[in-house]
């Protein structure tokens, strides 16, 4: 196992290094690519920029979903000061993005620093920061560049749809924590790569027929929507597991959820996946997710004719500054090894 969380490891953090809120996730697609080519895979491009790939098996088949979209903002307006207001782009929320640093990535392909800030951000200045709400009507970029007027910011590229990446500040502790944003979903796509690691170094023919894909477009709603192979009959999405208030889930176990907001999973996985974690010793935690959908989810709206269920590495703070552990991983791992024989 140690080899395979070596690896997870260095894949999450090279994933996590590259900007990918939806709809500009071109960059960590390519590198997904040349990555299971690298393992020995035949991987293929989705006409939504996705990364769909086999690993093998016949019969009874599985596709394994991931994604690597994360959130982020788009510009929707130049200042006449030249600050910049912004728009999200999923679920990412005003209160827990100010001060942090960001990029601004522009329609022609330029790259320039920010920092997203409270407008009058002083403190000194401003008797009313306190009290202030903060919305996106609020916060505002600041940019690192010498550019305080409408015209100089568009002299730069920077035009409103420019996309505004947060920067993820990842930390792996000594104490085995794991902390950065968009572990929602970086850690589950490098999960997912240590197990196609395994399935090829093994030399294991995989019990079933597995397929896995990496959607881009998860956190607006409709990632797994498409690309789903004709012969697939069973969904399982790897995504962040839920660790808070009223849920048993912990950072250092595996979550295997039973009900999200979209309705409860199929009852056959939900009690395989228990059966195979409590065979096999592996730490879980069975749960009800109250505000959450899936790439399974999004896959049955669309009509898809399969079996779902959703498991994930315990991650706090969604869509914040969120926190794992290297033993959620390791046993989010063990869980796919003992359920897809």
């Amino acid at each position: 196992m140690e080899q395979f969380m070596d690896y997870i490891l260095e894949q999450l953090q090279a994933l996590l290094a590259i900007d990918s809120p939806s709809g500009f996730t071109a960059g960590a697609a390519d590198y997904l690519l040349e990555e299971y080519r690298r393992l020995g895979f035949q991987p293929e491009k989705t006409k939504k920029g996705g990364v769909l790939v086999s690993l093998g098996g016949a019969g009874n088949a599985v596709l394994l979903m991931a994604h690597a979209d994360t959130l982020g903002a788009v510009v929707a307006e130049i200042k006449p000061n030249g600050h910049l207001r912004i728009a999200p782009v999923g679920g990412l929320n005003a209160n827990n993005i100010e001060t942090e640093n960001c990029r601004i990535r522009t329609l022609d392909g330029r790259c320039y620093d920010g920092t997203v800030q409270l407008t009058d951000a002083s403190t000194h200045v401003n008797g009313d920061y306190q009290n202030t709400q903060r919305s996106f009507q609020s916060i505002e970029v600041l940019l690192d560049a010498d550019a305080d007027s409408k015209e100089a910011v568009r002299a730069l590229g920077i035009t409103n749809g420019a996309f505004v990446c947060i920067e993820p500040r990842t930390r792996i502790t000594e104490s085995g924590y794991i902390k950065s944003r968009f572990l929602d979903d970086k850690l589950s796509t490098a999960i997912l790569l240590g197990y196609a690691k395994y399935i090829k170094e093994s030399g294991i023919t995989p019990a079933r027929r597995i397929y896995q894909h990496i959607t881009v477009c998860e956190e607006i709603g409709h990632g797994g929507c498409a690309s789903v192979p004709a012969d697939v009959e069973e969904l399982l999405s790897v995504d962040m597991g839920c660790v808070g208030s009223g849920l048993e889930c912990t950072e250092k176990q595996v979550s295997i959820c039973v009900k999200d907001s979209q309705g409860p999973y199929h009852y056959d996985v939900v009690r395989a996946l228990i059966r195979a974690a409590e065979k096999n010793g592996i730490l879980y935690a069975a749960d009800v997710y109250p505000f959450y959908g899936s790439d399974a989810d999004a896959a049955l709206s669309a009509g898809v004719d399969a079996r779902h269920g959703l498991i994930g590495p315990g991650v706090y703070a969604s869509h914040g500054y969120e926190r794992s552990h290297k033993e959620g991983i390791k046993n989010t791992f063990r869980l796919l090894q003992a359920y897809l024989g």
